[in-house]
């Protein structure tokens, strides 16, 4: 990363979500007063920014350092992630009958999915903070961005898993060198196993105890499509769904960009779509409740959102009563569908979260959910060379043919 003189230390502090009390910007996740989660604020007064104050900036994430929480950008640990492209389709969008889809691809990150984005944040803060050692409870991306982050960071790494993740994702997540723990049970008793790890042993394990400045890496999918959009909103967005915090932190991002002045108003709908068998949100949504409820076996193909008690998951539904949008879910079928729609018209190999996001964007245009004229952004959050598996017995096999033109020919001319 080119180096940059810049003023830091925009942090407010921590303030939570329920009662609003506020703290330093510590190592602490819960409010003392309420229990209630914590996010960081900023002092948005200070940050003088302009859609020209990111043109010169390398293309990665770290370009919106003034909105990260981070006192120092010698502190980055940086796999280049971010700015991942914001693909206009085309061959999807006319089978859809959308007249403008763009399709946000983090399947390109460095470990292949959008976790990336908040590891790094959460890894470098973790150095601020000189913890000697991180991990994270994961389904399975979040396992391999935290190891990688930790292997440039140079710090011992424990990440908790549940048993029966797809083996391409454990296989990749071994590769970075961490100590790989194996929870038998689902993720939810990897979950809290790993929190009770992070008070014995002092880990800062990121999507628990380091949860407040982890999760502020995701808003940089908001401010990433703005920036992309020419410092326009889309109309709508479809963001897969498993622990609720990735929409939470996309709406905090869209707000944000308000707050700083590089939006004047909000108006994009954001909907959220999770796996068939493990959709709490959706069932909320859908029943008009004002909680959700925790699935107790969760059973997708969609593993990385197969999160029976979403941490967040209030708050995203929250988020996505607030912006007009909705929460539907995808069958088993409709995902493996979806991915190959997905790959057969405009070429993205997506795992089966982003296959959850193109079958929920396919149902609600049927539905009339989402109108033909809006413009709409799906993201593909991970690649699918981690689940090659899920797709396999759905795809025609290969023809076998002798070394000989006359043999082949029949099956190219169809004669």
């Amino acid at each position: 990363m080119r180096e940059v003189e810049v003023t830091m230390g925009q942090i407010g502090g921590l303030r939570c979500r329920e009662c609003s009390k506020e703290y330093d910007p510590s190592l602490r996740y819960v409010c003392e007063e309420c229990f209630g989660p914590l996010d960081v604020f900023y002092d948005y007064d200070a940050i003088k920014v302009t859609p020209e104050t990111f043109a010169p900036r390398d293309k990665t994430m770290w370009r919106y350092f003034e909105l990260l929480p981070l006192s120092s950008l010698s502190s980055v640990v940086n796999l280049w992630q971010g700015f991942t492209p914001l693909h206009r389709s085309k061959r999807l969008a006319a089978k859809l009958g959308l007249r403008e889809l763009y399709l946000k691809n983090d399947s390109v990150n460095p470990t292949f999915s959008f976790k990336d984005r908040p590891a790094g944040v959460g890894v470098s803060r973790a150095l601020e903070l000189e913890l000697k050692a991180i991990g994270c409870a994961s389904t399975g991306n979040l396992a391999a961005a935290t190891a990688a982050h930790a292997a440039v960071a140079g710090l011992p790494c424990y990440v908790f898993i549940p048993v029966g993740l797809e083996l391409p994702k454990v296989a990749q997540a071994l590769t970075y060198g961490p100590r790989i723990v194996e929870v038998e049970g689902d993720y939810d008793d990897a979950n809290r196993l790993a929190a009770q790890a992070a008070d014995a042993f002092n880990i800062g394990v990121l999507n628990i105890n380091l949860r407040p400045y982890y999760v502020e890496g995701s808003k940089t999918l908001a401010f990433e499509v703005a920036e992309q959009l020419g410092w326009e909103q889309p109309d709508h967005v479809i963001v897969p769904v498993g622990s609720g915090a990735m929409l939470h932190s996309i709406c905090k991002g869209f707000e944000e960009l308000r707050s700083v002045g590089l939006l004047d108003e909000i108006r994009v709908k954001v909907s959220a779509a999770q796996g068939q068998g493990c959709a709490p949100i959706v069932d909320a949504f859908k029943r008009g409740l004002n909680e959700v409820i925790p699935v107790e076996n969760p059973d997708t193909v969609a593993k990385s959102l197969a999160i029976g008690e979403p941490g967040d998951g209030l708050y995203a539904l929250k988020k996505v009563r607030k912006y007009n949008g909705y929460a539907e879910e995808a069958s088993d079928k409709e995902i493996v569908d979806a991915i190959r729609l997905l790959a057969e018209t405009e070429g993205i190999f997506t795992e089966p979260a982003g296959g959850v996001s193109v079958a929920v964007l396919k149902k609600m245009v049927d539905d009339g959910k989402i109108g033909r004229d809006e413009k709409v952004v799906c993201y593909i959050t991970g690649n699918g060379l981690k689940t090659p598996e899920v797709v396999l017995e759905s795809l025609p096999r290969p023809i076998v043919v002798k070394p000989d033109l006359e043999v082949l020919a029949p099956y190219i001319t169809g004669r």
